[in-house]
């Protein structure tokens, strides 16, 4: 380093934070060096704010637009000539940091892996993802300053992002296990998690002299493994329901569905009479279920054969077919002779 470079470094008489990057959150002022001149002006613009760190500590916060004179003990020339036998290096170093004022907005955020817990209806587990954005601002920056920015010289939005979504998680997982909600409940109860989660993140990042605002869960989603239980459970509870609808028990509907697929998927003769006697079954079976109406809270059944051998033979094809037991069989079968 020559010597009039050494002069020119610590001639600096203006110090502001221009074409500042639209991602930095903290700034480090690092333009010819750390050595300021006594007397030097520091500009803070709006939108803005500044710490001022001497010898190591931090000296002056400013959090407003402001134009300051900046004392310091490097004399121009004279501490120069001083420190010409150290390479021109002062101990009077100068840390200056601009950081962001103004609240950012819309930070998108959503769970890095999905949340896991017994769903407490259904007795199965889930695994939930959410998403939405948020907004915060700095309100202690030197707070922020000693225990999130530290050393580095900088600390960008982006890196703000991944400290919530880490904080974030196990606080929305803490709160989706206690909270007690089936899995179709998430989505209508997403205003009141976004309020507890809130007040819960900022009572956390407050210790780290930021706040949370705005904060909003827009969405939620389920891993594989969750939509295809899902699926199932839809697909049952139809078919339970259409079986309500036809007179039929959900148990005699799995029969009458497992004989038919039998009967499809045997060959030769003997699939063609399997698929016969399943076809005759479930017509039967369905006939006598439809002969039921139900009005005003009462059963009318539709007459049938009153013949008791033809009840017997139905009967028997019946139990045949497994579509009754055999205890139901034979209390049926003593039901129509004792009518003889």
């Amino acid at each position: 380093m020559t010597l009039l470079q050494g002069i020119k470094r610590q001639l600096r008489s203006v110090i502001e934070w221009r074409d500042q990057d639209p991602n930095a959150l903290f700034e480090q002022w690092s333009e010819n060096g750390d050595e300021i001149k006594n007397a030097s002006k520091l500009i803070v613009g709006p939108g803005q704010g500044c710490i001022f760190v001497y010898e190591g500590r931090v000296r002056a916060v400013h959090d407003h637009e402001c134009l300051i004179a900046l004392e310091t003990a490097n004399l121009p020339f004279w501490t120069t000539i001083k420190k010409f036998m150290q390479s021109f290096e002062s101990e009077h170093k100068v840390g200056v940091y601009f950081f962001r004022t103004t609240r950012i907005l819309n930070q998108k955020w959503g769970t890095l892996s999905p949340i896991k817990y017994q769903d407490p209806k259904f007795n199965f587990p889930v695994g939930v993802k959410a998403f939405g954005n948020f907004s915060f601002r700095i309100v202690e920056p030197k707070k922020f300053f000693v225990n999130v920015v530290g050393n580095q010289g900088g600390f960008t939005v982006e890196q703000f992002r991944k400290v919530m979504a880490e904080r974030m998680l196990p606080l929305l997982t803490d709160h989706i296990a206690t909270s007690k909600f089936s899995y179709i409940d998430i989505d209508a109860n997403r205003n009141e998690l976004s309020e507890v989660l809130a007040r819960q993140l900022s009572a956390d990042f407050t210790k780290l002299g930021f706040e949370i605002t705005d904060f909003r869960i827009e969405g939620t989603d389920f891993d594989d493994d969750t939509r295809r239980r899902i699926a199932r459970i839809a697909d049952l509870t139809a078919e339970a329901q259409a079986a309500k609808a036809a007179g039929l028990s959900y148990e005699q509907i799995l029969k009458l569905e497992a004989l038919k697929e039998a009967a499809q998927n045997e060959g030769g003769g003997a699939g063609l009479g399997m698929g016969l006697g399943a076809g005759l079954g479930m017509g039967q079976t369905l006939a006598q279920s439809m002969g039921q109406t139900v009005q005003a809270g009462k059963t009318n059944t539709v007459p049938t054969s009153a013949d008791p051998a033809d009840k017997l033979s139905r009967l028997k094809n019946l139990h045949q077919q497994g579509l009754i037991t055999d205890d139901e069989y034979a209390a049926k079968k003593k039901e129509i002779l004792a009518t003889l």
